[in-house]
Formats: structure tokens, C-alpha cells, sequence
């Protein structure tokens, strides 16, 4: 015998073979992050894209409008798919519905 072996136990293999975990032990992570993914991603995203919806859907003539490349002005005319903005005086865009991210409010741009 050592010294060694006196000063720390001498460590006996274990003839059992290692524990599966069970099942709730290996699918508890999965309970956990499906709700945590639906809270913390898809209902936000799911409320954005209706609250999108529905400021395309209320779009009117008159309307000041702000498009996603940056565009500013006055809705002229609307169309299925398109809308037809003007930007300064006698200058008239057309674009896609779906490009508008902001309705200003009204008075806005004065000096269209």
C-alpha cells in the first residue's frame, strides 16, 4: 500500500451500468421553451403584422404617409395594390401598399 492511497480513498468501479434519464427529465427543456418561444416570439410578430394590417386597411385619401425607403407625403389616389403619393407639389409616386410603415398625423407635411 502507499501513502498515497492512504490519504485519498482508492475509488471501486461500479459493475451497475449508468441510469437512462426518463422521459420527463429528457423532454422538460422542450415543455419549457415551446411557451417561452409562443410568449416571447411568435405573439409579438403575430401582433405587429395585424396591427400592419390593419393601419393598410384604414389608408384613405388625404392621408400623410411615410414609406419604408423613406418617402414622405400626401395619398392621392389608392389603388388594389399600389398608392399614388404626392411628394412635393405636381410630383406623384406610385408604390406598394405594403411599403408604408407610418401614417403620419394629419398636417404633418404643410407645405405639400
Amino acid at each position: 500500500m502507499e501513502l498515497l492511497d492512504l490519504l485519498i480513498p482508492v475509488a471501486h468501479a461500479q459493475s451497475a451500468a449508468p441510469s437512462q434519464p426518463g422521459l420527463l427529465a429528457a423532454t422538460w427543456p422542450l415543455l419549457v421553451m415551446l411557451p417561452l418561444f409562443y410568449f416571447l416570439m411568435i405573439r409579438p410578430q403575430m401582433r405587429r403584422s395585424k396591427e400592419a394590417r390593419e393601419m393598410l386597411g384604414k389608408l384613405a385619401k388625404g392621408d400623410e404617409v411615410v414609406s419604408s425607403g423613406g418617402l414622405a407625403g400626401r395619398i392621392t389616389a389608392i389603388g388594389e395594390n399600389y398608392l399614388t403619393v404626392e411628394i412635393a407639389d405636381k410630383v406623384e409616386v406610385k408604390f406598394q401598399k405594403a411599403a408604408v410603415t407610418t401614417v403620419l398625423p394629419k398636417g404633418t407635411l404643410k407645405n405639400l
